[in-house]
């Protein structure tokens, strides 16, 4: 696929280029409370400022529901990336309306606009193409003729949406250096990575990540699995799991599992039980087998975590993807800190996979350089590695 490099080879100083950024931010009210994504996209944009590119950002912020909504604009965002940036960054307030069109026509060479959330328009994540491509139409029309289209949210390229894939089709198309090194970093995991290949799962849902599990047992030596969704592996097992998070209607899905692959999972021995879902609950570690009645599981324990530990060192490559317990409340983060810092103590090529964990690394205060990749899309990610197609890299193939 064509990337920043050719773009930028082709010369970009007075052109127009559009940019779709992964922006997603955390948000406590008017307060980014992680700009990991902000500061991911940096490189991009610095790139094309430096060359003399008119930068127009399109990101979207929540879930809105296809309509303005104050709560979810990218005023903090464009606050932020000004800031880190160095320079003001202007927000548009409307996607392609008449302050978008003043916006943009008001660049010039080395400065930087950002569309207000792409999502406020129904159209962006709209399943009917003529929907969708009529956003694009005014999203390119809005650049002009001579514009560029960047691809550099890895976090949404599993989504056919307008200002993701449907624009690629209408300008010429690059991918950025954030989409370049995700998607070299994840053919790396599924092509021949060097053994032991361990991966961590965690996270609330086993639904969510039954695909991924069953796509990745027969390539991996080991899958620990921690996080809520351990609960319904221990209860397949038939172990009592008191209130503990737990999906019933997945127990036969991972029974087969651990018939089929009970060598290769690994599920905690021991958990850190509340008596409630808070930050000041009463706590006691138990074994996993022996979760008291009315007690819920918010983390794994320490025997778990040093088993864990142990497989991870000894790995040559890792991937994590999702938190050992709630790590929010401090008294139920040791498992995701100690699995994490294990990562950060081996020689293996190590891939955090995303959302929760990549804010886990930074909320804990890990060193982020102690991993070799810390990825922006948590979601994109785990498709890549269950083996779909990511339409937002597909059309950047040369998808037509």
């Amino acid at each position: 696929m064509k990337n920043l490099d050719d773009l930028l080879s082709e010369g970009v100083r007075g052109r127009r280029v559009l940019v779709r950024a992964d922006l997603n931010v955390p948000l406590d009210g008017e307060k980014i409370t992680d700009d990991g994504r902000v500061r991911a996209s940096l490189p991009t944009v610095r790139k094309l400022t430096e060359a003399g590119a008119r930068v127009v950002l399109t990101a979207h912020l929540g879930r809105p529901k296809g309509e303005p909504d104050p709560k979810f604009s990218l005023a903090p965002v464009a606050r932020r990336l000004g800031e880190l940036l160095g320079t003001d960054v202007l927000l548009a307030g409307d996607l392609v309306g008449d302050s978008a069109k003043s916006v943009v026509a008001g660049l010039t060479d080395g400065s930087v606009a950002l569309l207000e959330n792409v999502r406020f328009d129904a159209r962006e994540t709209s399943k009917d193409d003529a929907e969708r491509g009529a956003l694009a139409d005014e999203l390119a029309a809005l650049v002009g003729p001579d514009a560029a289209f960047v691809s550099d949210g890895f976090g949404v390229v599993h989504r056919k949406q307008a200002s993701v894939y449907d624009v690629a089709k209408r300008l010429p198309a690059y991918a950025g250096g954030l989409v370049l090194a995700e998607v070299e970093v994840l053919r790396t995991l599924t092509g021949d990575p060097k053994r032991p290949y361990a991966v961590v799962l965690g996270g609330s849902k086993v639904s969510d990540k039954l695909g991924v599990i069953k796509a990745l047992l027969p390539k991996v030596d080991k899958l620990l699995i921690g996080g809520g969704m351990a609960y319904t592996f221990l209860a397949a097992q038939g172990h009592g799991v008191g209130s503990s998070l737990l999906q019933e209607d997945q127990i036969e899905s991972t029974k087969q599992l651990l018939a089929e692959h009970g060598d290769k999972l690994v599920l905690p021995v021991d958990v850190v039980v509340a008596d409630r879902f808070a930050a000041d609950a009463d706590k006691q570690v138990v074994a996993a087998d022996a979760i008291p009645d009315g007690w819920m599981g918010l983390d794994i324990g320490p025997r778990s975590v040093e088993e864990f530990a142990g497989i991870l060192r000894e790995s040559a490559t890792v991937f994590w993807n999702g938190p050992a317990g709630v790590f929010e409340f401090p008294a139920f983060a040791d498992g995701t800190r100690g699995i994490a810092q294990a990562i950060v103590d081996s020689d293996s090529f190590s891939v955090v996979g995303g959302g929760d964990s990549a804010a886990a690394v930074r909320t804990l205060g890990l060193p982020e350089d102690g991993f070799s990749h810390i990825s922006t899309g948590g979601g994109a990610s785990l498709e890549y590695l269950e083996g779909k197609d990511l339409p937002g890299v597909a059309v950047l193939e040369g998808e037509r």
